[in-house]
């Protein structure tokens, strides 16, 4: 594994971390604590030591998993997770995004995660009118001058968001969520150039593009009800994959895995600190984390840790 420090924060991330919003129940199956138990200690293994979770990934259900996944060894985690939407069921979710919802938020995820603090709280898809409000802002540093929270974070809902991008100095913000990979590259239009004047850390999430980048799928692939991709347009998908057949045939180095590939390849951009795929088994978080030991994951990447 290797490691990169996330922007101005000190901390130091694996390059490849854990993406975990399958285990909110939306991924058309439900996980069992001995199952998530599993896939940590693999992570464990491998070196894997970011997690990506959030207050809506079900009901605070994924932080309660990661929480007692995490509590033996809770310092060797950088745990980042995100407050602003409320989970009601399978995707239903309102935007709760007061001060008050936002504290309830923050000591609710505290208590699912089994922690005292929160390595990186990020916004969470937050609307421009909203994002800019001071009163909540005055809620999260309070938190994090409590020791609550170590660090604030964005995590983007629209990734060409520059507007967005341009305040976080100024709200004392030091990462950045946003999604991007092979098949979605508009950060790099603005974003990416903002974030580096800023130092901005990122991590670049849907990396995998919701798995169609994974090299399991070809054109004409269908999703079961229940998969968050079957409520994707159909033509749409039809698009993607038909690109990624392409790439496959055009790009894929050989004898290299198309998912490897792919987190690596969003691993070269000078901006991109980690990036969080999702995984649902032991076997996906060691194929991930195996993303680091291709040869395009540079060590003297300008975001790599010092030690």
């Amino acid at each position: 594994m290797k490691y990169r420090t996330l922007g101005t924060t000190g901390l130091k991330v694996s390059v490849v971390g854990m993406g975990t919003w399958q285990l909110g129940g939306e991924w058309n199956k439900d996980f069992s604590q001995p199952e998530v138990d599993a896939m940590f200690d693999k992570a464990r293994q491998v070196g894997i030591n970011l997690i990506d979770t959030a207050e809506c990934y079900g009901d605070h259900t994924s932080e309660r998993l990661i929480g007692a996944a995490t509590k033996r060894d809770r310092s060797k985690w950088i745990i980042a997770t995100k407050f602003g939407h409320k989970y009601h069921g399978y995707m239903n979710r309102t935007e709760p995004r007061t001060p008050a919802d936002t504290l309830k938020q923050i000591e609710d995820s505290l208590t699912a995660l089994q922690t005292d603090y929160i390595d990186l709280l990020q916004y969470h898809s937050w609307g421009d009118d909203k994002f800019a409000d001071a009163s909540v802002l005055e809620v999260i540093q309070k938190a994090k001058q409590q020791g609550k929270v170590r660090h604030l974070g964005n995590s983007v809902g629209w990734n060409g968001n520059l507007k967005q991008i341009e305040l976080s100095k100024g709200m004392d913000l030091e990462a950045i969520q946003i999604i991007y990979n092979r098949l979605d590259r508009a950060p790099e239009e603005a974003v990416f150039a903002e974030c580096i004047k800023q130092n901005l850390g990122v991590l670049a999430r849907v990396p995998l593009a919701s798995g169609y980048l994974s090299g399991k799928y070809k054109p004409g692939a269908k999703f079961e009800k229940g998969d968050v991709r079957s409520n994707h347009k159909p033509e749409e998908v039809e698009r993607k994959l038909t690109e990624v057949q392409k790439i496959q045939k055009e790009e894929l180095p050989p004898d290299v895995p198309m998912a490897q590939w792919a987190l690596a390849w969003c691993l070269q951009h000078p901006a991109v600190t980690t990036v969080i795929p999702g995984c649902k088994d032991v076997q996906q978080v060691a194929d991930n984390a195996a993303a680091a030991e291709l040869s395009i994951v540079k060590d003297d990447h300008p975001q790599a840790a010092r030690s």
